[in-house]
């Protein structure tokens, strides 16, 4: 199977058409169904089982969980003409902090259906002037619209359930 690259590596070319924008708010919305659907395959234990010093399953979604009101602060960005976007914490401090194993999956679950049922019902009230402004983005040092910010969190979840998959199924042949 190929094998992703990891995420800091990722080049991106934002030149998507305003029209693709309702497609990756949907995409953006399917998150934590496919989240739950993945989380059903496998039994706790796997869930909260890391391979090494990498996350478990149950920490990947709980990043995802962290990384929700920095999506929302970005969108306040946006539509406050910011020049530049908030950085985030590369060092995902947060999430490491979070013992998310230690926490019951039903209560990540829930948060991060609403927390981002609260990006979905705020992008949903936006105009093409906002989706179309752009900003610069910190690590990335280029411009992007709100529209490829979007892209960009959409392909972010996809990184994190493909590592969870990968994860899940190796961790499946051990037991």
């Amino acid at each position: 199977m190929i094998q992703p690259i990891s995420w800091f590596e990722r080049q991106f070319t934002f030149d998507l058409p305003v029209w693709m924008f309702p497609n990756i708010v949907e995409r953006l919305r399917g998150t934590p169904a496919r989240v739950e659907d993945k989380v059903a395959l496998f039994p706790a234990k796997i869930l909260t089982q890391r391979d090494g010093k990498s996350w478990s399953i149950q920490e990947h979604i709980g990043h995802l969980l962290d990384l929700e009101p920095l999506g929302l602060a970005r969108l306040d960005d946006y539509i406050a003409g910011k020049e530049k976007l908030q950085a985030a914490d590369l060092q995902n401090q947060k999430t490491y902090q979070a013992n998310h194993n230690a926490k019951p999956i039903e209560n990540i679950l829930i948060m991060l259906r609403r927390e981002r049922s609260e990006l979905i019902e705020r992008l949903e009230e936006l105009d093409e002037e906002v989706v179309f402004r752009s900003s610069l983005h910190p690590r990335l040092n280029q411009p992007m619209r709100l529209l490829d910010l979007m892209f960009f969190i959409a392909e972010h979840d996809d990184h994190h359930l493909v590592r969870m998959s990968q994860l899940g199924r190796m961790l499946s042949r051990l037991v």
